[in-house]
């Protein structure tokens, strides 16, 4: 597979790395010379230091035989003209862009049906938005995510000593709880990403991730000695894209809500789009603010400026005021291994939504979603089970998976199942999968090659 990367920044490096390990055909092209010369010493990869909208340039570049077109730069216009001019000289390229401006959302089916005809518009802050407002009445979970179009949810949840399932066996599971218990489908563990088997036991400390049906997440907390606790007030230190697009989510489900914001101008432009939200001029890390503003009163505070390390001092300095409940946007995977030893651990990542929206295109044959955790160590992979599929008609215990890779769920006519080693996957049924980073390789190549998933 032959993939162009238009854009050197921070996505398109992490996506180039990505797709270069799993040994894909990768030419990366951006304006940038250092950007070019940091991906050339770094990665195995073909680097092109030009425009990546030119037409000349994506000629030599080969776009003519490429499978795919990543346009992940800065620029939408970029993008945009990245994707048009693809599209003329080579129609049959499959086409991802990156537009981030909010402005562009009501245009963003147009882009696919019209010219320039873009396969997959990518906006990592809509994605980010839902994750800070899911994460926000569960003030225990450090990730949440869903599946098969909300059916399902994932949940990584750091366990305390007070947790009913705390000292545990997973092969224990069936017996105290039956059909409702939950597929623990990773255990972190000293910084170690675990693919558990039933003889694993739970410690508390663990961060557990688990799978179970939406529907019943609140009944699947409580087995977790967790409550959902919907929240009336929120303090938001970022008026950019992600700031604007979350006030206005909180706007709409009815909660109080403040916005700090360091750029006056950019505060009268967010007070102009709001209805109810306050909008603040000033520094979200000065402490005689958040004192002034009593923020120890707010049920949680979401720190999204473009400085990540103001986003830490933000919430940290929210921890020491009492709020325990602190959302923090982090982009640098190199930050994820310290966050929990400092108290940072409700982390989201645009870089890592725009990672994963991209690596479900990337995918080959009917790859539904492919999401990103833990820094990048680990992937949930959700897929069509095709009738060529070596894991249909069999018992799952007699299935080879990679080590590292376990399938986690099962949905059929609309019906979620948590399998057993006796469950059989049948051609049609929607699979979801978790695999540590060194086993999407082999499971990538088995599926391929066996399985006909992907």
């Amino acid at each position: 597979m032959k993939i162009i990367i238009v854009g050197a920044g921070e996505v398109g490096y992490n996506i180039a790395k990505r797709l270069a390990s799993e040994n894909k055909q990768v030419v990366v092209i951006d304006q940038k010379i250092d950007a070019c010369r940091q991906i050339s010493e770094d990665l195995d990869v073909q680097v092109i230091t030009a425009s990546g909208s030119s037409p000349a340039v994506l000629l030599d570049a080969g776009v003519k035989d490429t499978d795919i077109l990543l346009a992940v730069t800065d620029s939408d216009e970029v993008n945009l003209v990245a994707c048009l001019i693809t599209n003329l000289l080579s129609p049959t390229t499959k086409k991802l862009a990156r537009i981030r401006n909010s402005d562009f959302d009501a245009y963003h089916d147009s882009f696919k049906n019209q010219t320039p005809h873009i396969d997959t518009v990518i906006n990592p802050e809509i994605e980010v938005v839902n994750t800070i407002r899911k994460l926000m009445d569960v003030p225990d979970a450090q990730d949440i995510g869903d599946f098969a179009d909300g059916k399902v949810q994932y949940m990584g949840i750091r366990l305390n000593k007070l947790s009913p399932i705390a000292g545990m066996r997973l092969i224990d599971f069936h017996d105290k709880f039956g059909q409702e218990r939950p597929l623990i489908a990773a255990i972190i563990r000293n910084n170690e990403v675990i693919v558990p088997r039933g003889s694993h036991k739970i410690e508390h400390g663990d961060l557990v991730y688990f799978v179970c049906e939406t529907q019943k997440l609140e009944k699947t907390l409580k087995l977790f000695g967790i409550q959902i606790h919907p929240i009336q007030s929120a303090l938001i230190i970022g008026g950019g894209q992600i700031g604007c697009r979350l006030a206005k989510r909180l706007e709409q489900d009815g909660v109080k809500t403040k916005i700090i914001e360091s750029n006056l101008q950019r505060c009268h432009e967010i007070s102009e789009q709001m209805e109810k939200t306050v909008v603040l001029h000033g520094d979200g890390s000065d402490q005689k603010l958040f004192l002034e503003e009593n923020v120890g009163q707010n049920d949680v505070v979401v720190s999204v400026t473009d400085d990540e390390e103001t986003n830490i001092l933000v919430s940290l300095l929210a921890k020491s005021l009492g709020v325990k409940n602190t959302v923090t946007r982090i982009g640098k995977s190199s930050y994820y291994p310290l966050l929990a030893t400092i108290g940072i651990e409700r982390v989201v990542s645009p870089r890592l939504s725009a990672v994963s929206s991209i690596l479900r295109n990337v995918r080959k044959g009917k790859v539904i979603s492919d999401i990103s955790i833990l820094g990048e160590r680990g992937e949930f992979i959700e897929a069509i089970a095709l009738e060529t599929s070596d894991i249909t008609n069999r018992p799952l215990k007699k299935i080879s998976f990679p080590k590292g890779a376990i399938l986690v769920c099962i949905i059929r006519n609309g019906q979620v199942m948590i399998p057993s080693g006796e469950s059989v996957v049948t051609p049609g049924d929607r699979v979801i999968l978790f695999a540590v980073k060194q086993a999407v390789k082999k499971l990538e190549k088995l599926l391929t090659v066996k399985l006909g998933f992907f």
